[in-house]
Order: C-alpha cells, then structure tokens, then sequence
C-alpha cells in the first residue's frame, strides 16, 4: 500500500528519532535516552561550563544552517512547497539567534570569548553535513531526513528548557531559544508534508536516501552532544 505524506513522515520519524523518555524519567539516574549530555541539563547536573561551551558552539551551528537552508530554498525553486518549508527554516534560525544572545549572555559568554572560542569538531560535523545536503541531497530527500531528526531537537530543547529554569535559575528570556525548538510548528509541519506530497507524486523521492541522510543526521547529533559532555 502506498503511503501517503504524512503517513510516511510519521513512519520515518519513528524510525529515526523515537519518542525520548519523558522528563521526570530523565530526573532518574541510568537515564535509558542514548544523549549523553541533555539529561544531565534536565537534572541540574552539568556545570555552567558546559552551558556556555553549548551556547558558544550553537552560534557556530545557528549560522551555518542558516545559510544552509537559504541555499536549498534557492535549490527547491521548482517546488513552491519545498521552497516555503526551507524559506521558514532559515527564518526560524534567523529568530533563534536572536534568542539565542540571551543564553550566552547568561550563561556567563562575554563578547570576547565568542571572538577567540575555538569550534569543537565534534560539535560542527552536523552541521558540515547539512551543508553538504544543502549541496548534494535532493531537496525532497531531505526535507523528510530533516523533519524526522527536528523532533528529537525538539525534544531535547523541552527538557534542557525546564532544567534551566529548575536547577540554574536562569529567566524566560535565557531560556527562550530552547522554548523556540520546543514548541509546535504547525505550519512547518504543513509545509514538509506539502512538499514530501508533491515529490510522492512526481516520483522524486527517494525515501532510502532520506533515510541515510537521517541517520547520518542522528550519528552526527549525537557527537554534538558527546563532544559537549567532555567540558570540563
């Protein structure tokens, strides 16, 4: 039976980014998420360090997306879909680097350290990637590879928002960028599926490639993450 749409998006998130445990779980030791790093945000665990390296290396990441998903807008053009779905990514980066000033800020990052902070490997592989999708995937495949890892990112940022506030005290407005990834994005969700139709139709999507962008994208999310545990 063939799929449609938003079948195949919720049958790809599935696979590739399952549902995290919910947070009071996280609070728990032996927390069973494979992320090392966003449950001990969630319990207060990790060092102020650790937060600022976090905020410090999304600057790098919030920029280079956002370039990244200007060039697929420009890619996608024979698709108008396609071409809202990137042209709302690249917004949203746009918006979340606003955002993302207050977390520096108070996570104790001057001006001068963003200057001189050399950028972690680890941290910068996934978005080296989306880079080379920007240049290589088609942008079908990857709208549907992007969408089923942004509701692991949305996951993440729900519970390191509620951490922040719990356990480090830090105000709406630091914790701002994390509410941003973690609401709903209704229209986003419509675009994508706009998009993965029209390609369904014309028979432009390759729905294993997507699924090798995806997984790509969780291995090198998850080195995001490991590389920012080694703070010390």
């Amino acid at each position: 039976m063939t799929l449609t749409a938003a079948e195949l998006l919720a049958a790809t998130t599935a696979r590739l980014a399952p549902d995290p445990p919910p947070l009071s779980a996280s609070l728990e030791r032996g927390d069973p998420h494979p992320n090392s790093l966003v449950p001990l945000i969630a319990r207060g665990e990790a060092s102020r360090e650790t937060l600022a390296a976090l905020a410090l290396e999304q600057r790098w990441v919030i920029a280079a997306d956002h370039r990244s998903f200007l060039h697929l807008a420009e890619r996608a053009a024979d698709s108008p879909a396609a071409t809202a779905f990137f042209t709302s990514l690249a917004e949203g980066e746009a918006l979340a680097g606003e955002h993302l000033a207050a977390f520096a800020e108070e996570s104790g990052v001057t001006e001068e350290r963003t200057r001189s902070h050399p950028p972690r490997p680890g941290c910068q592989a996934y978005p080296a990637y989306v880079a080379w999708l920007a240049l290589n995937g088609s942008p079908a495949d990857v709208i549907l590879a992007l969408t089923a890892n942004f509701s692991a990112w949305g996951g993440y940022c729900a519970r390191i928002a509620e951490g922040l506030r719990r356990h480090y005290g830090f105000s709406d407005e630091a914790s701002a960028f994390f509410d941003f990834f973690a609401q709903p994005a209704p229209d986003l969700d419509a675009q994508a599926t706009a998009a993965l139709q029209t390609a369904l139709d014309t028979g432009r999507l390759n729905t294993d490639m997507a699924h090798t962008y995806g997984s790509l994208l969780q291995s090198y999310e998850a080195m995001f993450w490991d590389s920012l545990r080694e703070t010390p």
